[in-house]
């Protein structure tokens, strides 16, 4: 079968046999090339854990956890002078454009060849390039960035700033849809986990290139790994990380579904749901494997009228002076193409489904930028075009800088209010919403021209930024609405994704506002999870009229707790009956179920180590107390008591030994009073023995009670008191020559109460 060339996204030759061969594209691609599909060649898509809680090669995309994937990762560090085309003191000498620092063949980014753009040049003196003064929310503006040292110069210039002039207009009553981008925070931490943006790191691809240990088992993540010592297969890996684009796809659908519940009709698709699928090594087409799970969520889409938009990353950029850099954002753009056109949306629809872009780099020279720009944009295939927007950013290029281009290239502009706000023409507009809405006709007019829905996107920084820096920073959720018309479609970009949608709800009674309520900390009441039947308390016996009765069984019956009901599948994560899918700000951890707390058990508690410790502790005690006898012994006391104390002596020092026994509660009242009564009344000449020596003759009493019958004696450690010395059986305590007197007085009082 002869090889014929492809007219869009979806339209590729297929070989039985071919790998990585590659067909080139129509000729105004300028040399940019494309693989086939290998789908015939190729096992199905794995079935995989996709569960990056449970699955440790599963993990979240790190672009779709941000306010707007658009943003900078702290890995990816670059030079505010590389993207300016300026040059700082350290760079006197490198030119605009310099060599920059050779990378690794392999990387864990899909559109990690473009980072060389704006890597840190290599410096050509001796010294080490100094990275200190880069500002830290240029490496990551999602970081915290308001305590941050800004540089003074910057400060000082950010204060005498004038104070942005914003409109007081509102577009009340809203007529529009709201959205966000990429991830559903609660959706997320549901159990099973529901989101579009799992990946991988290569180094996963290529360990699943091997066979399990035990293929007849599911593969998991310490019992049944790839074995690296059998022979690696390319195919089996392709399978692995293109089931995690599978799981990605068939998420959308319930995110859907869930959206619309809560009156949310916009949301922004993730550009990590299938992963590397762009990289020039480790790329593929998402056609046919991937065909179906994507009609189905377009279906849902337009079944439910919802609109579907894509954000590539800051990577792709058509004004690169590089070939390399183009190249790789020509494959990244084909492949969102192709996923927004397996989509199967209907016709609005899909013109609505549209890719923003950002310019990218000044690269020394804007209007030579702009010039690769306008003639790599008319080299891209059409399908590419009819979808591709561009957004004003707040870094390099404002509004007066792209609108034109738009209106000469007619090409749909986005306008970012946020970006607006830090990176404008000082010349033309003020800072604020009130001089931009003089532009929104022209802006308008971009995309009447093209038959698409307009869309702009809003968001606001944290409260306490300052300076441009920290200004980037967007804040979790914004305080109201912008000036726009009441029927735009409004992307809301904000950390905390869909719950900075309810934020607004709330605040302006939108429509919608009343579908949910506030959620139950740490609980949820939309999933299956495990349940255990609580332990059964233990009840006192029954008497026999109630065990021959009924009442009694009804009674236990009712009392057994029973199980929750079984949520259904299409309940399952959806909030439950009451909606409570919404958490105040700050309070993330309230979707989690509580982290257990372990509290330490009171010392009263035995355990074999205390029990260790009590003994080592007693036989010390008594190793003391050896001194105290050998001086009774020498005080010329009879041998029958001399006897008797080394006995109880030698007895306490065994049962010392011993783990001592759990320390047991004092006896009732009542008990205590019967063994008092049993023990006969002492004579005066016992307590005058008290007195002297009250702990040598309590044995003699003991011995007095031995004729009539007394409970048993106490253990064996009971009857030794601390200091070594005798105490009364019958009472199990010890008792001092006070106490005899008291209660000698006591028996008295006794008598003569009863004559």
């Amino acid at each position: 079968m002869a090889k014929r060339k492809r007219s869009s996204a979806t339209d590729v030759t297929i070989r039985p046999h071919s790998t990585t061969t590659d067909i080139p594209l129509k000729s105004g691609h300028s040399g940019a090339v494309q693989r086939a599909s290998r789908r015939q060649s190729q096992p199905k898509p794995a079935k995989i854990d996709a569960n990056p809680d449970a699955n440790s090669r599963v993990v979240d995309g790190q672009e779709a956890l941000r306010a707007s994937p658009d943003e900078h990762s702290e890995s990816e560090k670059f030079r505010e002078d590389k993207i300016a085309g300026q040059r700082t003191k350290e760079d006197k000498t490198t030119p605009a454009t310099p060599k920059v620092v050779k990378r690794k063949e392999s990387s864990d980014s899909s559109l990690s060849e473009l980072s060389d753009v704006l890597e840190v040049p290599v410096s050509h003196s001796k010294t080490k390039t100094n990275t200190a003064g880069i500002p830290p929310s240029f490496l990551d503006p999602e970081a915290d960035a308001d305590g941050l040292d800004a540089d003074p110069e910057e400060l000082s210039a950010a204060l005498s700033r004038p104070p942005p002039v914003n409109s007081s207009y509102l577009p009340l009553p809203w007529k529009g849809r709201l959205g966000y981008a990429c991830l559903n925070t609660y959706l997320r931490n549901s159990n099973p986990p529901v989101f579009s943006s799992r990946t991988c790191r290569i180094a996963s691809i290529l360990e699943n290139r091997h066979p399990l240990k035990d293929p007849s088992q599911p593969a998991h993540a310490t019992k049944n790994r790839p074995d690296r010592e059998q022979p690696a297969d390319i195919k089996r890996g392709q399978a692995f990380v293109e089931g995690l684009g599978l799981a990605n796809a068939r998420d959308i659908p319930r995110m859907l579904r869930w959206n619309d519940k809560y009156g949310i009709k916009f949301l922004r698709l993730s550009s990590e749901m299938f992963p590397f699928a762009s990289h020039d090594v480790y790329g593929y087409k998402l056609a046919p494997f991937a065909s179906e799970a994507l009609a189905d969520a377009g279906r849902v889409a337009a079944e439910l009228g919802h609109r579907l938009t894509t954000h590539p990353g800051q990577f792709t950029q058509l004004g690169s002076p590089r070939k390399e850099v183009i190249d790789a954002a020509v494959r990244d753009l084909d492949y969102h193409a192709e996923l927004l056109s397996l989509l199967k949306l209907p016709d609005q629809l899909n013109r609505d489904a549209v890719m923003i872009l950002h310019m990218g780099g000044i690269f020394g020279d804007k209007a030579a930028t702009l010039d690769r720009f306008r003639r790599n944009y008319a080299k891209l295939d059409q399908n590419i075009k009819n979808r591709l927007v561009l957004e004003n950013d707040d870094v390099c290029y404002s509004v007066h800088d792209l609108l034109p281009l738009c209106e000469e290239l007619n090409i749909p502009f986005v306008l970012d209010f946020h970006h607006h706000n830090i990176i404008f023409d000082k010349d033309q507009i003020r800072e604020g919403t009130l001089d931009i809405m003089d532009l929104y006709p022209r802006i308008k007019a971009t995309w009447t021209r093209k038959g698409i829905t307009q869309k702009m996107h809003y968001s606001e920084p944290t409260p306490g930024a300052i300076t441009g820096s920290q200004r980037r920073k967007h804040n979790s959720r914004v305080a109201t609405l912008p000036p726009c018309a009441p029927d735009m479609d409004l992307m809301i970009e904000a950390k905390d994704k869909e719950q900075a949608v309810f934020e607004l709800m709330r605040t302006f009674k939108l429509p919608g506002f009343d579908s949910f309520n506030d959620i139950t900390p740490y609980t949820r009441d939309d999933e299956n999870r495990p349940w255990k039947p609580p332990a059964k308390k233990k009840t006192p016996k029954k008497s026999k009229k109630a065990q021959e009765g009924n009442e009694g069984m009804l009674a236990e019956e009712e009392c057994e707790p029973q199980p929750p009901a079984i949520v259904p599948d299409e309940e399952m994560g959806m909030g439950g009956p009451l909606g409570r899918v919404y958490w105040p700000v700050g309070m993330e951890e309230w979707l989690r179920p509580k982290k257990r707390e372990i509290k330490k058990k009171p010392d009263k508690d035995a355990t074999p180590a205390k029990n260790k410790k009590a003994a080592v502790k007693s036989a010390a005690e008594e190793a003391s107390n050896e001194p105290m006898v050998k001086e009774e012994e020498a005080t010329g006391k009879s041998s029958s008591q001399k006897a008797k104390a080394k006995a109880k002596a030698t007895s306490a020092k065994t049962a010392s030994v011993a783990p001592p026994p759990t320390r047991k509660k004092a006896p009732p009242a009542k008990k205590a009073k019967k063994a008092t009564n049993s023990v006969p009344t002492p004579s005066t000449s016992d307590v005058e023995d008290d007195d002297d020596a009250p702990d040598v003759d309590m044995p003699d009493l003991s011995d007095a009670s031995a004729a009539t019958p007394a409970p048993p004696p106490p253990p064996p450690l009971a009857a030794q008191s601390r200091k070594g010395k005798a105490v009364p059986a019958a009472s199990g305590r010890r008792q001092n020559g006070r106490a005899a007197k008291k209660a000698v007085m006591n028996y008295a009082e006794h008598d003569g109460g009863s004559d």
